[in-house]
């Protein structure tokens, strides 16, 4: 692509930061601290009360908080009911199968009958069609979500063994058993949610990057798989949770294998490759096709039909799920000692849930051109969760494949949610009895093919290894993580790794040396371009990142590194070669008429303060001359050469310091300076300028001269200081500057 190439030309003085700050006046602003905005905000509140018309006021108020709390309103006021009611009724009765199929299949992974996944699928929709901010996303069950919960079920509620130690278990089936533990950690699970978003922090999405959501879920889909392998082989394998769960499960089937019942395996098998391929054909000719083939909802009619025609649970022992609940059962409160047991699993879930719900909403808010707001997506999801869990459903969020179903059969709005619901409630209510004869193999085989858009992110390593290794490595991090330890401590593992990566990266960043392109006021990295000036005796250095107390050693060994020479072995030999000098001065060995020694020293006296330490520089004051440092010396003296007379640090991408920097950088700085080594630092942001001034700084040899507005300016301050310097050529360099 051809860009317009346009000259401009400025000219103004060249500025240090002192200069540029006595050639114009600045603003003194007093920054607030927390406790300012706090008493602000509370100011604000009582003089808006008692200084505006009570009427109109309250009216106001009551109407953002309405608004802001309810967004149904926002949407159904500008709702076409000829343009999008048609679409939304379609839309939902799709997504309404869809969702009583996978409401069906993913209680299972939460090990729960399958009545309950039914519940999911209606009572966390109704909250959320009046709370939510998302007009396109499906509401109900996620597999990952109710994976986890089921993880919780079986540690609390093991198939073989007894149960937990709760108070609340007293009476109740294995069944209302795990139906309490899994509807006490979904309404706690709604407590976090709810909390975080009343106290505006949905902001901690963003701490879940994406590639640690792929690695995750990814994992995730692993265990999954490996927990419907029993239902699909039609064998009796007891739920394991825990860290190497998948490892146990695994070993479990494989003792088991002989006894794998061959109707379930040919019927799993068959509606695996048919719904596989259905699948396929409507993401194919989705632009064609009015709605997609509901593929789930027709093998599952088909397969309770064959099942009840062919007696498939008395002749071929096929597991079924039996007994189906019809209608709702009363609101039961939840278990505290469960919440008890289930703290520390119920924040993670909270957190995954709302996590995939939000990312999910944002690319169809993006894609309809409205906005989302995280807070309240969190008080929704929270009050949905906590609506839901009273009445015994299972923690809610949302699916990608059933929210695809929902936007692409032209669903506008939260209708189309409404509607799949009410779809829902009707199973439950009158048509439950006839899921009764259907196989769990089915609803196993049905949950495994929704996995094949998890499953298939495993194309993302050698992606992400090729284009950014350290993202790589979160991924497959979390993943191994997850795999192996479980759902809850695998994403500490992701979070430990992200975490890792993120200091790596801070702590070694790529550092660089510049050099300008001629005829500019350009800098870039000298290695990058075939034409590049840098003047003798200048070296440029760029430091890309902020400066703390873990990268501060770093940075010094890599400015080392650029500029050749260690300034305090430098000054050490210094020091060592003028102990010599000043020895034999006192036993007059050194002629200074003999020739040859006019190059050690300049016929000027530097005057010096006196310093004692050994690493500063040692009284020269009764010197009668200035020591060249890069002349032979006539005795033996192994004084390393320095060929650099200004040092810049382009500080353009450093956010911060911390104190720990201050002093390491002071401290460099001093190191340079003491063997003659002037230092610039260029493009500092006004705020770190600040700090330097209020954490001292600067003293006799750190001056606020060292600074300047940026980094042409500094060069150029520099080629004027020494043009007539014995060193190098200039002239010529700033004339091509």
């Amino acid at each position: 692509m051809v860009t317009l190439r346009k000259q401009y030309v400025v000219a103004r003085p060249v500025y240090s930061e002192d200069s540029f700050a006595d050639s114009n006046e600045k603003i003194c602003r007093k920054h607030k601290t927390v406790l300012d905005h706090f008493k602000e905000y509370l100011t604000s509140e009582e003089n808006s009360l008692l200084s505006c018309d009570l009427s109109s006021c309250d009216a106001k108020r009551a109407k953002n908080a309405v608004l802001s709390r309810l967004p149904i309103i926002g949407w159904m006021r500008i709702y076409r009911v000829r343009e999008w009611l048609l679409g939304d009724v379609v839309s939902g009765i799709s997504t309404g199968l869809v969702a009583i199929m996978q409401g069906l299949a993913f209680s299972l992974l939460a090990s729960l009958p399958p009545s309950y996944g039914l519940y999911t699928a209606f009572f966390p929709v109704l909250t959320y069609f009046f709370l939510g901010t998302s007009r396109h996303i499906s509401v109900g069950s996620f597999p990952v979500l109710s994976l986890m919960v089921g993880a919780v079920v079986t540690r609390l509620v093991p198939e073989d063994g007894p149960p937990a130690n709760i108070t609340e278990f007293v009476g109740l089936t294995q069944d209302q058993q795990r139906v309490l533990v899994a509807s006490s950690v979904t309404f706690l699970m709604g407590i976090f949610q709810l909390a975080m978003g009343i106290l505006q922090v949905g902001f901690i999405v963003v701490y879940l990057s994406d590639t640690l959501v792929s690695g995750f879920t990814t994992a995730a889909a692993v265990h999954i798989l490996v927990s419907q392998l029993k239902f699909v082989l039609g064998l009796n394998v007891p739920g394991i949770s825990g860290p190497f769960s998948v490892i146990y499960t695994l070993e479990e089937i494989f003792v088991q294998i002989t006894s794998t019942n061959i109707c379930d395996l040919v019927m799993s098998i068959v509606i695996i490759v048919v719904v596989f391929i259905v699948k396929e054909l409507n993401d194919r000719y989705k632009a064609k096709l009015p709605v997609p083939i509901p593929i789930e909802v027709i093998v599952t009619v088909i397969a309770c039909g064959v099942s009840y025609g062919f007696k498939f649970e008395k002749i071929y022992n096929v597991d079924v799920v039996g007994k189906m609940i019809s209608g709702y059962e009363s609101p039961i409160p939840p278990s505290v000692e469960v919440f008890q047991e289930s703290a520390m699993e119920a924040f993670p879930i909270a957190i995954v849930g709302f996590a995939v719900a939000f990312s999910v909403a944002k690319v169809y808010a993006i894609k309809h051109d409205y906005t989302i707001d995280g807070n309240q997506e969190l008080v929704a999801f929270g009050i949905s969760n906590i609506f839901g869990a009273s009445f015994r459903s299972f923690a809610a969020s949302t699916a990608l494949s059933r929210t695809a179903v929902q936007e692409s059969s032209g669903g506008k709005t939260q209708v189309a949610g409404l509607i799949s619901a009410m779809m829902a409630m009707i199973v439950t209510v009158a048509l439950s009895f006839l899921l009764e004869p259907l196989p769990r193999s089915v609803l196993g085989a049905l949950v495994i093919v929704n996995l094949k858009g998890m499953l298939t992110q495993f194309r993302e390593i050698p992606y992400l290894w090729r284009r950014d290794k350290p993202e790589c490595v979160v991924w497959v991090g979390t993943c191994l993580g997850v795999i192996l330890l479980g759902l809850d401590l695998g994403l500490a593992v992701g979070l430990g790794v992200e975490l890792f990566t993120v200091i790596f990266r801070i702590q070694f960043p790529r550092c660089s040396v510049l050099a300008n392109i001629p005829g500019t006021d350009l800098y870039r990295d000298r290695k990058d371009y075939v034409q590049m000036v840098e003047p003798t005796g200048v070296k440029i250095f760029r430091i890309p990142s902020p400066i703390f107390f873990a990268n501060t050693e770093f940075f010094r060994n890599k400015l080392v590194e650029a500029v050749g020479f260690n300034p305090l072995r430098v000054l050490r030999k210094r020091n060592k070669a003028l102990r010599k000098i000043k020895q034999m001065l006192q036993k007059k060995d050194l002629d200074f008429a003999e020739g040859g020694l006019t190059d050690l020293f300049y016929s000027t006296t530097d005057d010096s303060n006196v310093k004692l330490e050994l690493d500063l520089p040692i009284d020269v004051k009764d010197l009668p001359f200035r020591i060249n440092w890069n002349a032979d010396f006539p005795f033996k003296a192994s004084v390393p050469r320095v060929d650099l007379h200004s040092l810049i640090l382009d500080f353009s991408a450093v956010s911060f310091l911390d104190i720990s920097a201050l002093k390491g950088l002071k401290t460099a700085f001093k190191e340079f300076i003491r063997v003659d080594v002037d230092v610039y630092i260029v493009s500092c942001d006004a705020y770190i300028l600040q700090k330097l001034h209020s954490c001292m700084f600067f003293d006799d040899e750190i001056l606020t001269s060292m600074f300047f507005p940026t980094l042409h300016d500094a060069m150029l301050h520099v080629l004027e200081r020494h043009k007539n310097d014995r060193i190098g050529d200039w002239q010529s360099k700033a004339a091509q500057l």
